[in-house]
């Protein structure tokens, strides 16, 4: 069996309540954990906290990998190591000594399940008795002695031609669970590394890393989990994501609605990659009509036509030939939550109710609906 573990506290110094502060328009421990259930390698998620806002926000997730353990108090406090309960866990649970043990760090969300893959893969490959992470860093370091500890300063080599040094990122370990106990560590024996890109090197301790890590998740996570994907098909919904979910009366009484002229560009630069566009919405209004007919999307379905938003869409597949793999769509209330749940890409504006953002693996964009979420999901998506 192999356990991921991850040790959380609700008494964070540095940043108060940073494991549930939200990272990313998500929790923080959100990250580690829904890349973790996405790990086939990973049998089972372990969430070791002393800390029952912490428990709550977990299960809410539902991960279905993810199990609670009420750590002790006596191993929960500013001067515990992690060590401490590891070993706690392992003493009260019937886990055999080759069962397999990979500590994760909640304060490194850039960490994501193609690197846990690949260190487990590592792990079970190589002759390497426990594996941790490290990103290469291309910097300079000297000692407080003043003596260059990584170059030789009289000869400083160009950044391309430096090899650079390995810093331990945090971000995982590996061993089996019989050299834990035998060593009392999370490393032991021959030690391997597993080397992760040089934007991992960030751990979130101070406030300071919160506003680097954020910066780093927008930039490289998103791009390399979202560039260029196998979209076929992009479907939005109307009250909430094209609109403000703003209901506006006229004197006479007329229903006005208002748009972004943003998502109308979004659309036309779907057209011209070839992707197909849908409206889905429950409502049936000759202003849906009108917009739609603007940004001539392929498929708008509404009145008559609408039976259910997952319903629709999969008429739309089976019309185009497609999978729902090959589907985006953006939703923000909870009669979209069925169809988020299906397609393969989903995203929510940033001011969507709670039940569709702890979707798994939905993309909560910064902006609100009816100010150009549309456009950002497809930023995102690599257009």
């Amino acid at each position: 069996m192999t356990i991921a573990f991850i040790p959380v506290r609700g008494g964070s110094k540095g940043i108060p309540g940073k494991n549930i502060k939200s990272f990313m328009g998500k929790p923080l421990i959100y990250w580690v954990m829904s890349e973790l259930q996405n790990t086939q390698s990973i049998d089972k998620i372990i969430l070791a906290t002393d800390s029952d806002d912490i428990k709550t926000v977990a299960l809410s997730f539902n991960l279905s990998k993810v199990e609670i353990y009420d750590r002790k108090d006596e191993n929960a406090q500013d001067h515990s190591s992690t060590e401490s309960v590891m070993i706690e866990y392992i003493a009260l649970k019937d886990l055999q000594k080759d069962d397999c043990l990979m500590l994760v760090q909640a304060t490194s969300p850039l960490t994501t399940k193609d690197h846990f893959s690949e260190a487990m893969e590592l792990f079970k490959t190589s002759h390497y008795d426990s594996i941790l992470s490290c990103a290469r860093v291309k910097r300079f370091f000297w000692s407080e002695s003043g003596k260059s500890e990584n170059y030789d300063y009289t000869s400083r080599p160009r950044r391309q031609d430096f090899k650079g040094s390995l810093l331990e990122n945090g971000a995982l370990y590996i061993n089996t669970v019989g050299n834990i106990v035998n060593n009392q560590n999370r490393l032991s024996g021959k030690v391997g590394i597993y080397e992760m890109p040089e934007y991992t090197a960030v751990e979130i301790d101070e406030p300071e890393d919160w506003v680097v890590a954020e910066s780093l998740m927008r930039r490289q996570v998103a791009e390399i989990a979202f560039k260029k994907p196998s979209v076929k098909l992009f479907v939005s919904d109307v009250d909430g994501v094209l609109t403000d979910a703003g209901m506006y009366y006229s004197e006479n009484g007329d229903e006005l609605k208002k748009f972004n002229t943003h998502d109308g560009m979004a659309f036309q630069i779907l057209r011209e990659h070839g992707v197909k566009t849908g409206i889905v919405t429950s409502e049936d209004t000759q202003i849906v009509s009108r917009r739609a007919a603007k940004l001539k999307v392929d498929y708008l379905y509404q009145g008559k036509k609408y039976k259910g938003k997952l319903h629709s869409v999969k008429e739309i597949c089976k019309k185009e030939g497609i999978t729902l793999n090959e589907v985006a769509y953006i939703g923000d209330d909870i009669n979209c939550y069925e169809l988020l749940s299906s397609v393969g890409f989903a995203a929510c504006p940033n001011n969507a109710v709670k039940k569709i953002k702890s979707i798994p693996n939905i993309i909560q964009l910064t902006k609100n609906g009816g100010e150009g979420a549309v456009r950002e999901f497809l930023t995102v998506l690599g257009y």
